[in-house]
């Protein structure tokens, strides 16, 4: 797939060449692809839609569409089916999701601790000595237990000889072992790093081999860029990512974060020379909380990228706020009820509530916009007064909010009025179940009973747009838009809305709904195809649809037939 299309020419005229058709003027405009026999959303009567260079030349009947065909124009019978705009997914880590690192040991099927032991020991006969062990997947709870030994403890008796890191499933804490924790220079005297957590035992000082937030991942950034072959593992983990995408549907990525010291950066752009990108992407380097700032600013200002004809974008960055409500790192306004951490009452900062609107701020001298993590109704509050200051100096570029699980119903309606994009993530079982149980023991009934505040926010006119986070969430837009529906008046009401929040809204979030998100005439040809009319069916038919192709630029990026 080329990287750089042919501009599409300016078109000169704009007739209605048939009832319900709309076309580039025909003669200059003969179709290198014609989709013929589909149902096109957005326009009821449309059954063929040509494409030239990568771009819609021609919505309509399938009579006038014979004006675009010639004997070099591919036609293509979709059977019926019905043609979607691409799906837009604003906050998925393809990177990291389907890479084989981090994936030496996984705890996720695992229910208990001595399930967790017994996998880990499994793993550990697979190790080299010396060689680092990154494991994904376990809960938390399971591994802090009030009695019996620590969390470091267990791994330093299954692991002796080897640096082990694991990722717990929500990403935001890390189970370390001693040699791992000697390899980052982290000891029983070493000070928080901003943004992060090194938990100890209450009484005794002593490490309990758990890392939260940023703490965690300083250990990660190392045993990632330590794996042998790292060039070809991230190139690997990369395209299995972007394979993925393109079977669900997606045909435009918002980065949910760009780790570029771990190399990352590079696979992209090696990829992108290689030919071999598969979506549209929002690249978004992360701010590292603990480093100079200054620093930060000059790599993102030699990186920065506005132009719309690569495939790549590099002009937001992502930020976090705070942390997450389960660990108790989430930054509220009241205290925990009970957290692992009862000298953060209130959780705790990545960037410092007095620093969001400096770092905004420098960022938009040098071309760049932001999502920003945001969990506690704290989180929330202080980078939304952040914005404001941002606004208020006429600032116009995008920012957008992710998660957005506490929201003060003060701050609703800020988000329409600061025009800040609410971005959230539905694909999960308990989402549609609207249970948050899981919240209770740390923010009490109340404040779990109002968690996840969708359709309030929705209701003020706010830009809502939906993402998966995969692989913390299904990457698979069509649960997500099904959980919508679903949740009827605590989510989006409307399927319509739903998809607009996966197509539409989260191009204006990405500042390319000029080239993407909808079909029309001079836009991007990005396009799913899917087994049925999802506007005519129930929730579950929704997350139950098959996705039979998926096109980007007119390029056929996934089709089911050649599975």
């Amino acid at each position: 797939m080329k990287q750089t299309k042919t501009p599409h020419k300016l078109v000169k005229c704009l007739a209605l060449t048939g009832l319900f058709t709309l076309s580039a003027c025909a003669n200059d405009e003969l179709a290198d692809t014609l989709l013929t026999n589909t149902h096109v959303y957005g326009h009821d009567q449309a059954t063929s839609l040509a494409i030239k260079d990568g771009k819609i030349v021609y919505i309509g009947n399938s009579i006038n569409a014979m004006d675009h065909v010639s004997n070099q124009t591919k036609v293509i019978d979709l059977k019926g089916h019905y043609l979607l705009p691409g799906f837009i997914d604003n906050h998925n880590h393809v990177f990291e999701a389907a890479s084989e690192i981090g994936s030496d040991c996984l705890l996720d099927d695992e229910t208990n601790l001595n399930g967790y032991i017994r996998t880990l020991t499994s793993c550990k006969n697979q190790l080299e000595t010396g060689e680092w062990l990154l494991g994904y997947g376990h809960q938390l709870s399971v591994v802090m237990q009030e009695s019996g030994p620590t969390p470091l403890a267990i791994l330093d008796k299954i692991f002796p000889d080897n640096p082990v890191v694991i990722m717990e499933q929500t990403s935001h804490s890390m189970w370390v072992n001693s040699l791992a924790l000697a390899k980052a220079k982290i000891s029983a005297h070493t000070a928080d790093p901003q943004g992060g957590k090194i938990l100890k035992d209450e009484e005794s000082g002593k490490l309990l081999g758990i890392l939260f937030d940023n703490a965690g991942d300083l250990v990660m950034e190392q045993a990632w860029k330590s794996q042998p072959n790292l060039l070809q593992a991230n190139y690997q983990g990369l395209l299995n990512g972007l394979a993925a995408a393109a079977e669900h549907g997606i045909t435009t990525i918002g980065d949910g974060r760009l780790y570029w010291k771990r190399d990352w950066l590079e696979t992209w752009l090696a990829v992108e020379s290689h030919d071999e990108l598969t979506a549209r992407v929002s690249l978004r380097p992360w701010i590292y909380p603990a480093d100079e700032p200054q620093a930060q600013l000059d790599f993102f200002k030699k990186i920065h990228s506005d132009d719309k004809q690569r495939l790549l974008l590099i002009n937001q960055v992502k930020i976090y706020s705070d942390g997450i409500i389960i660990n108790g790192t989430a930054s509220t306004l009241a205290p925990y009820d009970w957290s692992y951490t009862p000298d953060l009452p209130r959780g705790l900062e990545y960037v410092p509530a007095s620093k969001m609107a400096w770092w905004l701020t420098e960022l938009n001298k040098i071309g760049y916009g932001a999502h920003i993590h945001a969990i506690g109704d704290a989180g929330v509050r202080n980078t939304l007064d952040a914005i404001e200051t941002l606004r208020s100096q006429g600032a116009t570029r995008p920012y957008a909010m992710t998660h957005l699980e506490m929201v003060s119903p003060q701050d609703i309606k800020r988000f329409a009025s600061l025009k800040v994009d609410a971005d959230f993530q539905l694909g999960s079982d308990y989402i549609a179940a609207q249970d948050h149980e899981w919240a209770i023991p740390f923010i009490g009934k109340q404040r779990a009973n109002a968690l996840l505040p969708i359709n309030p926010i929705f209701k003020t006119g706010a830009n809502v747009t939906l993402s998966s986070d995969w692989n913390v969430n299904d990457i698979n837009p069509l649960v997500g838009i099904a959980n919508a529906v679903y949740l009827q008046n605590a989510g989006i009401t409307d399927i319509h809305s739903a998809i607009a929040a996966y197509t539409i809204n989260p191009a204006n979030a990405l500042g390319i709904s000029d080239i993407t998100g909808s079909i029309a005439l001079g836009k991007s040809a990005d396009f799913v195809v899917l087994e049925r009319d999802i506007t005519q069916a129930t929730a579950k038919q929704i997350a139950d649809t098959q996705i039979l192709m998926t096109w980007l630029e007119g390029e056929l990026v996934f089709d089911l037939n050649d599975q």
